[in-house]
C-alpha cells in the first residue's frame, strides 16, 4: 500500500513522500511498520520532523442528526533532524504499536466496512504537510476470532459494522469512540431481541466485552436496549468452550432484559440531556464477574453503512468469507480514501 505526493505547503519543486506499509493486516495491539520514502527536491531542505497519524471515519448521533467524520486517534514521531539534499533518495524505517482498542477492520480477509487509514506528515522549515490516507486493514486477535465465531455456529448473522462517537459507561474504554458490530439474532432467540450489538474493548490482558439486546417491542410496548459486560484473558483462547461461554452470555443478556421488563422507563432517557451533543440512555447490564449500571454516553443507530452480511450456521467467519459482504461496504471505503479532505477532522 502506497501513497505518494509531492508536498503543496513546501510550494513547487519541494520534497515528494513514498510511504510503504508492510504488507498484511496487523492486530490491534500488534506491530505495525514500513518505511517513508523521501524524494529530495530542487533545493536542499532540512527534515524537522515525520509523523504518521492514525485516522478512523466515526459517525456521531447529534440533535441535528446524524454526520461522520475523520478522528485522528494515535500519533507517531517516527523520524526527522536530518538534511535531505536536492534530488536525494532517504528512507526512514517505522515499527509502531497499534493502540488495543484499534477497530477490526477485516474477518478472515473480508472487509467489515470500518475505514482506517495511514497518514504521514512532514514537517519542513517549520511548514507542514500531510499526505493522503493509506488504508490500515487490521484483522481479530484470537479472542475476538473465538467469539465471532462462536456466535456464528450458534446461528447469528453479520448485519453491519460501524464506529459511534462516545464511551461506554463502566468500562475502561480509551479511544473517543468504539466499533459496535450488529448481529441478527440466532433463530431461538429471534422472538425476544431485534438485534444483538457487540463491541470489543482490548487491553494488554484481555478483553472486555460488552453485549447489547436491542430489544423486540410488542403491541402496547416499545423496545429499549440492555447492556451486560463480560471479561476474559488473551490466554483463554484455547481453554474454553466457546459455543457454551457465548451462549450462556446471551442467556444472562435475554434474561436481564426480562428482570427490568417491567420498569417504564428503563432505557427512555432523554437521549440529549446534559448539553451534550451526543445521545445518552440508561442500561442495567451485568459483568461476568461483577455488573455495572450506566450506558453508552454517545449515541446508537442503525445499520451504520448499509451493509447486508449475511452469515450462516457455520460461522460467521465462513458466511463473510463465502463472499456475501455487499459491494457497497468496498465502495465507500474506496470512496472515502479517494474523497478525503481535512475538514471536518477531529483529535
Amino acid at each position: 500500500m502506497v501513497f505518494k505526493r509531492l508536498l503543496g505547503a513546501m510550494g513547487a519543486g519541494g520534497p515528494s513522500v513514498d510511504t510503504v506499509l508492510d504488507g498484511g493486516a496487523v492486530t490491534p495491539g500488534g506491530i505495525l511498520s514500513g518505511q517513508v520514502h523521501l524524494q529530495g527536491g530542487s533545493a536542499d531542505v532540512e527534515i524537522e520532523h515525520i509523523g504518521l497519524e492514525l485516522i478512523a471515519r466515526v459517525e456521531a448521533e447529534h440533535e441535528d442528526g446524524e454526520s461522520e467524520g475523520a478522528v485522528v486517534f494515535e500519533r507517531f514521531t517516527v523520524g526527522g533532524g536530518f538534511r535531505l539534499a536536492e534530488q536525494e533518495r532517504h528512507s526512514v524505517p517505522f515499527s509502531v504499536s497499534l493502540p488495543w482498542e484499534t477497530p477490526v477492520s477485516e474477518l478472515y480477509g473480508q472487509p467489515l466496512g470500518i475505514v482506517l487509514g495511514v497518514r504521514t506528515e512532514l514537517a519542513v522549515a517549520g511548514a507542514r504537510d500531510k499526505g493522503d490516507l493509506d488504508p490500515l486493514a487490521v484483522r481479530p486477535l484470537p479472542v475476538q476470532e473465538a467469539v465471532l465465531e462462536a456466535l456464528g455456529q450458534l446461528g447469528f448473522g453479520f448485519k453491519s459494522a460501524d464506529l459511534e462517537h462516545g464511551h461506554i459507561g463502566g468500562t475502561g474504554q480509551q479511544l473517543p469512540f468504539y466499533q459496535e458490530i450488529e448481529l441478527a439474532p440466532a433463530p431461538q432467540y429471534a422472538h425476544v431481541v431485534n438485534e444483538i450489538e457487540l463491541t470489543f474493548l482490548a487491553t494488554p490482558a484481555g478483553m472486555e466485552i460488552v453485549l447489547e439486546a436491542d430489544k423486540r417491542g410488542g403491541l402496547f410496548e416499545s423496545g429499549h436496549d440492555t447492556l451486560t459486560r463480560f471479561t476474559v484473558g488473551h490466554h483463554d483462547v484455547g481453554a474454553r468452550d466457546w459455543n457454551s461461554e457465548v451462549d450462556g452470555w446471551i442467556r444472562q443478556l435475554v434474561e436481564h432484559r426480562a428482570s427490568y421488563g417491567s420498569h417504564a422507563t428503563y432505557g427512555h432517557a432523554d437521549p440529549y440531556a446534559a448539553g451534550s451533543g451526543y445521545g445518552h440512555h440508561s442500561a442495567h447490564g451485568s459483568g461476568h464477574e461483577s455488573g455495572y449500571g450506566s450506558g453508552h454516553e454517545g449515541h446508537r443507530s442503525g445499520p451504520g453503512l448499509g451493509t447486508a452480511v449475511a452469515a450462516g450456521a457455520a460461522g460467521l467467519a465462513v458466511g463473510v468469507v463465502g463472499g456475501l459482504v455487499a459491494a457497497e461496504v468496498v465502495d465507500e471505503v474506496g470512496d472515502f480514501f479517494e474523497g478525503d479532505d481535512e475538514g471536518g477532522e477531529e483529535d
